[in-house]
């Protein structure tokens, strides 16, 4: 696949290539503020990741999402400062030029947002555990209050996010704080050119903050992109609840969409399609409730268990990569999952971000061939507009088979070991998963095991 500079859409086809650049590059556990002193310092600066343009390019890759890159204590959630790249990647000199890189191959750039919370050791913060009632940043957290213990049993108490007593809750109703926020989104794009933003948590911030944001990104995109580069991307992570609650023209244009990553390894473990079916209707079919929206859909991520390590027989990862490429929503791949690294959460979920490296990727994982499969359907997917496209209407679906089509394409996807013969509507067209064998619509249409068939109708 073909890139030029800036030429994709800004609400992305995919996929997108997800990486936990901390633990990509091996950098320490914790800020050198706040490290063991004893324990030995490794160094990792951001622009290595550029070593990865050529599997991406293979890929198909269309945007880089980047976890947590800006200043923190720990894991990267919580931050020190979110105008300063984290010291254990390197500068913000060094992640703007990673950025121009990316985008000279045609690469967007996408960042994780975290607004709802901040670590201890936020600037912020420590004024107000110096100065207590009498620091001037008094009012940027949410629930402080100075007449009990407080999570660090410090005499100061606030709200946290999941009882995590060392990330604080930001107040983002307090204009300063709203400010530092925006400023942050502001000074991201003009100084380091991304594209969109991943917002962390976005279930839990007051979604008063989402049109602030819009018309920041909005602004400031444009500046960058005078002849029409489009639509910033906004998504927000949402576990539960309605996803198109904190979605809208003047919101977010998406969110994750766990439901559907639920499906995607269950229905396969229980050889159960109607479960994935069950979903993808209820979301998008006509009538369905995130129809029209652009959801993230993806087979794992940094905080939940590898797929490879997910799936009862990993002869499934092939099928269900079908599904990942051909459902409704923008596809995004975890890094290293694509030759099916392995990964389960231990005391925290560090085994879930490993350091990786692209010239040893394939020994990584049990599953190299995987990445040349998910190659071919992301080419499918870039040449088939309809696969972009937000239309379903489901066909037909039984214990380890599935038919749907998007707006005119059919997919048939097969979970079984053997061959396995669905139903196709009447007509000739041509298989683009597989050499673009001719295949005519009938009741008994075979369908390879493991495997799928996308169809494109033929005039």
């Amino acid at each position: 696949m073909s890139h030029s500079p800036h030429a994709m859409g800004p609400l992305f086809a995919g996929p997108i290539y997800h990486v936990y650049p901390l633990g990509l590059l091996g950098a320490p556990r914790r800020h050198p503020r706040t490290a063991d002193p004893v324990a030995p310092e490794k160094s990792a600066n951001v622009q290595a990741v550029a070593q990865w343009i050529p599997h991406l390019r293979e890929l198909g890759v269309e945007a880089v999402l980047f976890g947590p890159i800006f200043s923190s204590q720990s894991h990267g959630y919580d931050t020190l400062d979110l105008y300063r790249i984290d010291s254990r990647l390197g500068t913000n000199e060094d992640f703007a030029t990673l950025s121009a890189e990316l985008h000279r191959e045609g690469i967007s750039v996408l960042l994780d947002a975290v607004f709802n919370h901040v670590g201890r050791g936020f600037f912020a913060f420590q004024d107000v555990l110096d100065r207590r009632e009498n620091s001037p940043y008094r009012n940027w957290f949410s629930g402080l209050r100075f007449d009990r213990p407080g999570p660090a049993c410090d005499g100061v108490d606030y709200a946290t996010w999941d009882g995590h007593g060392e990330l604080v809750k930001l107040n983002v109703d307090e204009a300063e704080a709203r400010s530092y926020v925006l400023n942050a989104v502001a000074r991201w794009i003009d100084e380091f050119d991304i594209d969109g933003l991943r917002l962390d948590a976005a279930d839990v911030i007051d979604p008063t903050l989402w049109p602030n944001i819009r018309t920041v990104v909005d602004t400031h995109y444009r500046s960058h992109r005078p002849f029409g580069r489009g639509r910033f991307w906004l998504n927000g992570e949402m576990v539960h609840g309605d996803y198109a609650s904190i979605c809208g023209p003047q919101g977010l244009d998406g969110t994750t969409n766990y439901e559907v990553y639920k499906g995607l390894y269950s229905s396969h473990n229980d050889a159960n399609y109607h479960e994935i079916a069950h979903s993808l209707q209820r979301q998008f079919a006509a009538g369905g409730i995130y129809r029209g929206l652009r959801l993230l859909s993806f087979a794992d991520n940094h905080d939940v268990p590898r797929i490879a390590s997910t799936l009862t027989d990993p002869r499934h990862l092939y099928p269900l990569h079908v599904l990942l490429f051909t459902i409704p929503g923008t596809p995004a791949i975890y890094y290293g999952s694509e030759v099916g690294v392995p990964g389960v959460k231990g005391d925290d979920d560090w085994p879930l971000r490993p350091e990786l490296h692209p010239h040893t990727l394939r020994d990584s994982g049990a599953h190299p061939d995987l990445q040349t499969a998910i190659a071919q359907l992301s080419a499918v997917r870039h040449a088939l507009p309809d696969l972009a496209d937000t239309e379903y209407a489901p066909l037909s679906v039984d214990d380890r088979q599935i038919v749907f089509r998007r707006t005119t394409t059919v997919v048939a996807v097969n979970a079984a070991d053997q061959e396995a013969y669905v139903g196709i509507p009447a007509g000739a067209y041509r298989d683009a998963l597989n050499g673009d064998e001719p295949i005519t619509g009938a009741s008994d249409v075979p369908i390879p095991p493991l495997w799928g068939r996308v169809l494109v109708p033929q005039s």
